[in-house]
């Protein structure tokens, strides 16, 4: 299933869009006067099909309509009702299926009495109660909330127990279809707390964003090597008995065989190039051609099997790497720098800019410009978060 339109009226009171989107192409440009409401329509759709409610409430319009390529749609409408109450609490989801009756789901937050006055912190994480005489700061703005102004402005980021109602099979059947991934213009920071036993365990910190996402690589590649080494001890326990049953192949030629241990040989040296492999692990995949043999031949078979299957576990990751890499130092080619990647660091960028190749300087992945570091964050939310 696919969005083929969307269509907006009364955005900020004011404004009505239509926007058919590109099919055959697989992608749309929409592009506008400041103030227009753009990056509000990427909003709405975020908020509906992430089930981030309270932004939906937040922005301001009449009705929003998807149409898909089944001939299905959808219709989020907001209350019309001059009561404030009403507009704010109140949205309505009507979904059309071609011969059959359109269902509905109306939207409304559960009530926050007014004695649950104890404050929570709002963390990345989710909400956290504190039961305490203090209020709780969003770390985002700045500002100070009780429970139900958080629960009001934030339940995007609460914790299951703080959702308001169930949503109805066929809306969430509806939105398992199709995956939205909004990537926010600023996207350089995240707030994460702090554990530092030198400071309040309540404050939270910030850390840049490319140094979080060289972190999560590093720790990706850490848990692949690692599967990678499972594989191969159990492998290894079993080779004698297999090449002891293993039949005699007629059909595998030594022509063939080359060619297979020259594959492995290149994957090897792919996943070096990308840091999932050390270069002192050479030996394990050193076969000269020599060495095949009629005696050799049918434990080298097994051997071929056997690493296939090792390095097997890595072929996903490698590739987003390998896509990652190439995009990355194409982009930074103007500027002398390179990226590479390592289990132990991730994001490894070094410049050579006024000196030899051989004598480049490392960078942390923060001395990027801010330009280089959006470019970066964006294309690994494309690889690694989104597909």
């Amino acid at each position: 299933m696919r969005i083929k339109q969307i269509s907006v009226s009364g955005l900020f009171g004011i404004f009505d869009h239509v926007i058919p989107l590109n099919m055959d192409e697989r992608i749309t440009i929409i592009h506008g006067p400041n103030g227009f409401g753009k990056t509000a329509i990427l909003r709405i759709l975020n908020s509906f099909f992430n089930s981030q409610y309270s932004e939906l409430r937040a922005i301001p319009f009449k009705q929003f309509c998807l149409e898909f390529d089944d001939n299905s749609s959808i219709e989020i409408i907001k209350n019309t009702d001059n009561s404030e109450e009403a507009e704010k609490n109140n949205i309505v989801f009507k979904f059309y299926q071609p011969y059959s009756e359109p269902v509905y789901f109306s939207l409304k937050p559960r009530k926050i009495r007014s004695d649950r006055g104890f404050p929570i912190m709002i963390l990345d994480s989710g909400i956290q109660e504190r039961h305490s005489p203090l209020k709780s700061m969003d770390i985002r703005a700045g500002e100070t909330l009780f429970y139900g102004e958080a629960i009001e402005h934030f339940e995007n980021f609460s914790s299951s127990n703080l959702k308001f109602q169930k949503e109805p099979d066929w809306l969430e059947q509806l939105k398992s279809n199709i995956h939205i991934r909004l990537i926010e213009s600023q996207r350089l920071l995240n707030f994460v707390p702090n554990c530092s036993s030198t400071r309040s365990a309540e404050t939270p910190s910030i850390l840049s964003t490319v140094s979080a996402y060289s972190d999560e690589l590093a720790k990706l590649m850490q848990d692949k090597f690692k599967e990678y080494g499972t594989i191969s001890q159990s492998l290894d326990r079993t080779f004698p008995i297999r090449v002891v049953k293993q039949q005699p192949s007629t059909d595998l030629t030594d022509e063939q065989l080359r060619h297979q241990l020259n594959e492995l040989e290149a994957t090897r040296s792919r996943l070096i190039e990308v840091g999932l492999l050390d270069k002192d692990e050479d030996a394990e995949f050193q076969i000269q051609p020599q060495d095949i043999d009629e005696s050799t031949k049918n434990a080298l078979s097994v051997y071929v099997q056997d690493v296939e299957k090792k390095l097997s576990v890595f072929a996903e990751i490698a590739s987003k790497i390998d896509l990652l890499r190439k995009i990355i130092n194409n982009k930074f080619a103007y500027s002398y720098k390179e990226i590479n990647f390592s289990k132990e660091k991730g994001f490894v960028v070094t410049t050579s800019y006024g000196s030899s190749l051989s004598n480049s300087k490392t960078l942390l992945p923060t001395d990027l410009s801010s330009g280089e570091q959006h470019e970066l964050v964006l294309l690994y939310e494309l690889l690694f978060c989104y597909f």
